[in-house]
């Protein structure tokens, strides 16, 4: 069951960088040439909040269900730089990235001008994209 949801956890995690990547790009292109907000927009800035909602619920079950703490201490997990990053650094970085792509979704849906509206997903699903970027474990993508 374990292994089941890592693997979904790690799969599921090209479908959020391919969405957070998309909406955010569309976000900052239509803000710098001043397109119209659309129900495609909306659609895309949705869909990229599911998806990683979805990506943080198996994480948490990842990290609940992981035998990190049976292993070590949380002493020799911090003095550990790979441990530190799995068990610390990388859901620490994410749950923010998800409540920064959360709190753009959720103002943007409050502005009424469709340039209001684009930059506040772009600023935000920004910054949620480079806290992503940051703490991808890299080595094992690919």
């Amino acid at each position: 069951m374990l292994s089941t949801v890592k693997m979904l956890h790690s799969y599921w995690a090209y479908l959020v960088f391919f969405m957070i990547v998309v909406a955010t790009f569309n976000a900052v292109y239509k803000t710098f040439t001043k397109k119209e907000y659309e129900a495609r927009d909306f659609r895309m800035a949705l869909f990229t909040l599911i998806v990683s909602h979805i990506q943080l619920l198996l994480g948490i079950v990842v990290w609940f269900t992981s035998d990190y703490f049976g292993e070590m201490s949380m002493g020799e997990i911090m003095k550990n730089s790979a441990m530190r990053s799995n068990v610390v650094e990388h859901p620490i970085a994410m749950l923010l990235a998800v409540a920064l792509i959360t709190i753009g979704y959720s103002k943007h849906k409050k502005k009424l001008t469709s340039g209001k509206k684009l930059k506040t997903i772009a600023v935000f699903y920004t910054l949620a994209l480079i806290l992503i970027l940051a703490k991808i474990p890299w080595n094992t993508w690919f």
